[in-house]
């Protein structure tokens, strides 16, 4: 198997994927606390992470690819009590909308999409072991971790413990024995609708440590991957990686894969993170039926995973002219294999997804072969499809008849044909412009004239 390199959060650098077992990957992705619809951005890292999974494959390893759903959770609840629903209704209403807005990117589904709420025995059996090793402290209903018990803690995030904020306001302030400590088991609080029973009390579990007891329990401790948004490195992924570490005497994951968040622009022209808070949000279900799934997909293969990308009018219009072009190449193509000499650019298009995942540089590599099969007749598609299959779109090197023009539109060029051998130039315009409102444009090629639809 040929070396794969990603790039590790916490020790800041690119390192070779060396797996627990050989030839068999894991990967964890941190998936939506679903008290709402997800936005585009929210799409990121569970595109991330199919293609990430997709690719290994390629390359010829075991993956199982896990990404669960936090449906215990305080935004949960607020969101529930503002609806006047309950929590349990509204975690399965979103939870039913989330699986079938990310359908529609056509990825597949992970192997596995674990719940909290179906986790609770983990989550609890790891508790009592943080406690068991003087990690965590119970008082009156809520358990805690001591931050400082773990000499580890902030190497993941880089930061100075004694100025890190666990984001949990004034809450347990006053049970807390160090105001470093984060929950890992909340008691019982009035107009919460949904507890669970556990050794220190009527509660539920803190975020954090839901994720650590849903990959250990799928996927055991020192597995491959994890992966998330950056705005998790902290709190989130830091607290993850200390619970295991404390409770399990063994770190969680190898590697640490962090996808940067979408940007957007405001009325000033100015960039800004797509955040719900921010309310500049634009969901996924909408952002499908606007662009298409295929401008979506080629919109975030355009940057590398671990940066910033603009989502914006102009971004996705260059993601539909991509499209538009591969799927013109595709047309032109025949089944079969493709020239050995076009197999210099299906190489280097995997080489760059091998060195960290670079899927911007990757496309750069796909369009070279693209470019080069437009120049010649008769070129197979077998190449175009293995790579196209990395990001979900293998179609677009096998267009359906459907997607071609229709037997008025093929009958208007071949008059113009006729009109050009007759040197009838004005008819030729004429019929030209008459495809052209159909929605069809002319090109004249080394191999005769064909249609491509107008660029919309």
């Amino acid at each position: 198997m040929p070396e794969i390199r990603l790039h590790d959060t916490r020790s800041g650098e690119v390192r070779p994927l060396v797996p627990r077992e050989p030839g068999r990957v894991g990967i964890y992705a941190c998936g939506p606390t679903v008290y709402n619809r997800i936005h585009i951005g929210n799409a990121r890292p569970f595109v991330v992470f199919s293609w990430l999974k997709r690719f290994l494959q390629h390359e010829g390893y075991e993956v199982t690819f896990v990404a669960n759903v936090t449906d215990v959770n305080d935004k949960i609840y607020d969101a529930a009590r503002d609806r006047g629903v309950g929590s349990e209704e509204l975690a399965r209403e979103m939870t039913a909308h989330y699986v079938a807005d990310t359908d529609g990117l056509g990825l597949g589904r992970p192997d596995h999409e674990p719940l909290a709420s179906e986790t609770i025995d983990g989550i609890v059996d790891l508790i009592g072991a943080l406690i068991k090793r003087d990690a965590a402290y119970a008082v009156q209903g809520d358990v805690y971790f001591r931050v400082r018990s773990d000499a580890g803690y902030g190497a993941l995030s880089h930061r100075d413990v004694d100025q890190m904020d666990q984001g949990e306001g004034i809450e347990g302030a006053g049970l807390k024995e160090d105001p470093l400590d984060f929950a890992l088991w909340k008691a019982q609080k009035e107009g919460e609708d949904t507890a669970w029973d556990a050794p220190w009390g009527r509660g539920r579990p803190g975020w954090h440590i839901e994720c650590s007891a849903m990959a250990e329990g799928l996927l055991g401790v020192d597995f491959e991957i994890h992966g998330g948004g950056s705005d998790l490195v902290f709190p989130h992924h830091e607290n993850e990686a200390a619970q295991t570490r404390m409770g399990r005497g063994a770190e969680l994951a190898r590697i640490w894969m962090h996808n940067g968040m979408l940007q957007m622009r405001d009325s000033s022209g100015g960039i800004e993170k797509m955040a719900k808070s921010v309310g500049n949000i634009a969901l996924l279900p909408e952002v499908l039926d606007q662009w298409g799934r295929e401008a979506v997909l080629l919109f975030f293969a355009n940057g590398h995973y671990r940066q910033p990308i603009v989502f914006s009018p102009d971004t996705l219009k260059d993601a539909q002219g991509r499209v538009r072009g591969i799927r013109e190449a595709g047309r032109r193509l025949v089944d079969g294999p493709s020239p050995a000499d076009l197999a210099v650019h299906k190489d280097a298009f995997f080489a760059a997804l091998a060195d960290d995942f670079n899927t911007s540089k990757a496309l750069g590599h796909l369009a070279a072969w693209v470019n080069e099969a437009n120049r010649r007749d008769g070129v197979g598609r077998d190449d175009l499809a293995e790579m196209l299959e990395v990001f979900g779109l293998a179609d677009l090197a096998r267009p359906e008849a459907g997607d071609g023009p229709p037997a008025e539109a093929i009958g208007l060029l071949e008059q113009r044909d006729a009109a050009r051998a007759a040197k009838d130039w004005t008819e030729a315009d004429r019929l030209r412009d008459a495809l052209r409102e159909q929605g069809w444009e002319v090109r004249d090629g080394p191999s005769g004239a064909e249609l491509v639809p107008v660029s919309r």
